[in-house]
């Protein structure tokens, strides 16, 4: 945009006449565009060389995937694909520092792509709830908000607060995003309005908490974490017998396979998520 208004400024004063320092800045400004365009080219040469001809011909697990990503990098470390192709595997295999040190490069290149993804991975993936924070308040301040798998990014910050046991700010920062939705039946993510109700949970309002989980299982029966949490809710309001079918309930969905249902679910549990629970539950719920 910038090169185009200086081409036809430089040229727009007298078309006909060009004197020499004008002439210079355009040489000077056409270089430029070449260069960049030369250099972009590249960076897709190399991706198609070392990626799609290279990285992508083996699984993310196998040597030969990063061989070729380093292979990649030698040409051109400024390529951020690079990098973050570079840190999946890392992920995977629950080597977390390798994987955030990679993934900081990739960064440190295109921020605005790769540091809201880097948050949800702190969040999900590492553990790091702190960091994670820190990245999401920073990318909202820069870019606003977005979506990681399906979620805005105040979803991930209500996690980072539910597990550092800062529950008002898990409550306020999740209502509102919830808030934002359209009241219209299936539009708001159950396990967003999940999490709501926990933030209820941990703040003693059962009754609260019930509806919404309630609200949670309109949308998904089945769903045993939602059933355990709400069993604990009834619990604690005297509902005894209520509370032990409903866990019942619970713990039959959950060896079916009924649990949070995430893509990265495959990988690490959910904050909140019950799986070896369900051994000790009636212990925990009365």
């Amino acid at each position: 945009m910038l090169a185009n208004g200086l081409i036809k400024y430089s040229i727009s004063a007298n078309p006909f006449c060009i004197n020499k320092n004008e002439m210079k800045t355009l040489i000077t400004i056409l270089m430029l565009l070449i260069s960049i365009s030369s250099k972009a080219q590249n960076k897709e040469a190399i991706i198609e060389t070392y990626l799609k001809n290279g990285a992508w011909n083996h699984h993310y697990l196998t040597k030969e995937w990063e061989e070729w990503i380093d292979k990649g990098i030698q040409k051109d470390a400024g390529i951020a694909y690079l990098w973050q192709q570079k840190a999946l595997p890392y992920w995977k295999q629950k080597k977390y520092q390798l994987a955030i040190s990679y993934y900081n490069k990739a960064v440190e290149l295109d921020r605005e792509t790769w540091l809201s993804r880097l948050a949800f991975l702190k969040c999900v993936f590492a553990k790091e709830y702190d960091n994670a924070l820190i990245d999401l308040i920073q990318y909202k301040k820069e870019f606003g908000s977005t979506y990681e798998q399906d979620h805005p990014l105040e979803f991930y910050m209500g996690l980072c607060y539910l597990q550092l046991n800062q529950f008002d700010n898990a409550l306020e920062v999740l209502q509102e995003e919830i808030n934002k939705q359209p009241n219209m039946s299936g539009w708001v993510h159950f396990l967003d309005r999940f999490y709501l109700a926990i933030s209820f949970y941990e703040l003693e309002d059962y009754k609260t908490a019930i509806i919404e989980f309630d609200k949670v299982l309109n949308e998904y029966p089945q769903f045993s974490d939602a059933q355990y949490y709400k069993s604990i809710c009834l619990s604690k309001l005297g509902y005894k017998q209520l509370a032990k079918e409903l866990l019942r309930q619970g713990q039959a969905n959950f060896k079916k396979g009924y649990t949070i249902n995430e893509d990265s679910a495959l990988y690490e549990d959910y904050p909140y998520q019950i799986t070896w629970q369900w051994k000790v539950a009636e212990h925990i719920v009365f």
